[in-house]
């Protein structure tokens, strides 16, 4: 199944602007437009202005379920100005929308795509929505932040695992078990486990066959210094008989310790052990999303070329 939101030729057919923020004076507008630089003039997308507005916009598509499937959210952005404060994400939108009323705080099924604000902020969201509650990818990812545009892909298969690609280059991977926070984790730490009483950390210890010469402690720390002479001027009748100053003794070692050898018990520094946390409850439909029924746009001036979704991702490799 392929499912093109097309943002070519007749696009304000299917494209619903909203009148999110409208009333405030707050609403931005679209205009079709290959931008001020394009390998091809003739593929144009939809184009943010003016600046400092609030932007959305959304498209009703065939619905569409990931259960058993493998999911492909693929788009291309591009910050054609020097963006100061700003996203470039796209969502998938679940259930009945009102186009009209689609804003900020419209439930989603996923969020998608690069914020950027100041100097700090350069992030790639990924956020899933689950039983009514959005969770952000736990990774920081960042976003491309030049002037060209770029390509970002997110795969979401039925085993959970995930690929993330920017230019179709793939940029993370995982599950949705490790690096979201969904789901209580399978393992936690023993917090009962106590170190056994026998466990032997000492990775090196005092070799026991070790044994101090005789004359060890004979020797002294200090020595008088063979290379001074009495000075010319050294009156014993006045000064006294004229002594060597003292210097380290280069045949000093210190007080004597056995040397260390390797410990043949050693068992390594111990560790906390991982069981199986009681509070874990699986759900094998996790990665499903609910019945994806639209594609919006909700943004800060940002230019944005083809959002497209699908379970084939060949297709995209293709393009």
């Amino acid at each position: 199944m392929v499912v093109d939101s097309d943002l070519g030729h007749g696009w304000e057919s299917h494209w619903v602007k909203s009148d999110w923020k409208k009333s405030e004076g707050k609403a931005g507008s679209f205009k079709h437009s290959a931008g001020k630089w394009a390998g091809d003039p003739d593929d144009k997308g939809i184009q943010t202005y003016p600046d400092a507005r609030h932007f959305a916009i959304s498209a009703k598509i065939p619905e569409f379920t990931n259960k058993n499937r493998t999911l492909v959210f693929q788009y291309s952005v591009k910050f054609e100005q020097d963006i100061e404060c700003g996203g470039g994400y796209i969502k998938l939108l679940s259930g009945y929308v009102n186009q009209k009323k689609f804003g900020g705080d419209t439930p989603y099924s996923v969020m998608f795509g690069p914020d950027i604000c100041g100097t700090q902020t350069k992030k790639l969201h990924l956020i899933l929505s689950y039983q009514g509650q959005n969770y952000p990818i736990k990774k920081d990812l960042q976003c491309e932040t030049d002037k060209l545009t770029h390509v970002y892909t997110f795969i979401l298969r039925p085993d959970t695992s995930y690929s993330l690609l920017v230019d179709n280059k793939e940029k993370e991977s995982g599950t949705m078990y490790t690096d979201w926070d969904i789901l209580p984790p399978q393992k936690i730490k023993d917090v009962n486990a106590k170190k056994p009483k026998d466990w032997d950390d000492r990775e090196y210890i005092n070799d026991p066959d070790a044994v101090k010469p005789e004359d060890y402690d004979s020797i002294r720390a200090e020595i008088p210094d063979p290379n001074a002479k009495e000075p010319d001027t050294w009156d014993e009748f006045e000064d006294g008989v004229w002594k060597p100053p003292m210097i380290p003794n280069p045949a000093y070692k210190g007080p004597w310790k056995p040397k260390k050898i390797k410990n043949p018990n050693y068992k390594g520094k111990w560790k906390i052990p991982w069981i199986d946390n009681p509070e874990f409850e699986d759900d094998p439909d996790l990665y499903v999303l609910k019945p994806l029924k639209y594609v919006g746009i909700e943004i800060w001036q940002v230019q944005t070329q083809n959002p497209r979704h699908d379970d084939d991702y060949d297709y995209h490799d293709e393009l």
